[in-house]
């Protein structure tokens, strides 16, 4: 059985700064893509940003033109990162975790962030 199981989040003041991190274990021949997906409320779940075993990272239009934005993986400890600066109120969500391993699509619990105004 596979589990990610996430980190980080909490609240963090309007133009600051946030690091969370995922961490799959189990029974894991493979991860292809890892990443990260945020729900607001109110609002479907949408992709934030996305990184492949070889480094590929696919990001949200509403997070691409940030260049404070960073997506990062070590797969030695199947692990990803991201890290956001300058947060807005409209960046408060629930983060997920999302990995394909073996082929099969999994999901963290989600951590909140909540950023103020």
């Amino acid at each position: 059985q596979v589990q990610l199981v996430e980190s980080g989040g909490g609240l963090v003041q309007h133009g600051g700064s946030l690091g969370l991190s995922c961490a799959a274990s189990g029974s894991i021949l493979g991860i292809y893509a890892m990443g990260w997906y945020r729900q607001a409320p109110g609002k479907q779940r949408e992709l934030v940003a996305l990184i492949t075993t070889g480094g590929s990272t696919n990001y949200a239009n509403s997070v691409k033109d940030r260049s404070t934005i960073s997506l990062s993986r070590d797969n030695a400890k199947k692990t990803v990162y991201l890290e956001m600066n300058s947060l807005k109120p409209e960046d408060t969500a629930v983060y997920y975790c999302n990995a394909r391993v073996d082929g099969m699509l999994y999901w963290g619990k989600g951590t909140l962030v909540t950023v103020s105004s």
